[in-house]
């Protein structure tokens, strides 16, 4: 899945960081490894625990502007 995440309140890109590519504000969490986990099967819970600087509601929040922004490939 692609997606645009320039209009998510909860990305940003800095240039320098990670190479510009998009990550989850204060973090170095890329939203596409979110999205990953749930195509993987994770729940929002396991993903979690991968990442516990991340909370459940971000996770909910970033899989959701995810599935209503993707982008056609």
């Amino acid at each position: 899945m692609t997606v645009d995440w320039s209009e998510c309140e909860l990305v940003e890109c800095i240039a320098g960081k990670m190479g510009g590519r998009p990550v989850v504000k204060g973090t170095r969490i890329e939203p596409d490894v979110i999205v990953q986990e749930e195509e993987l099967g994770r729940t929002p819970e396991e993903t979690h625990a991968d990442f516990p600087t991340l909370p459940v509601d971000a996770i909910l929040r970033i899989r959701t502007f995810a599935h209503e922004h993707q982008i056609a490939a």
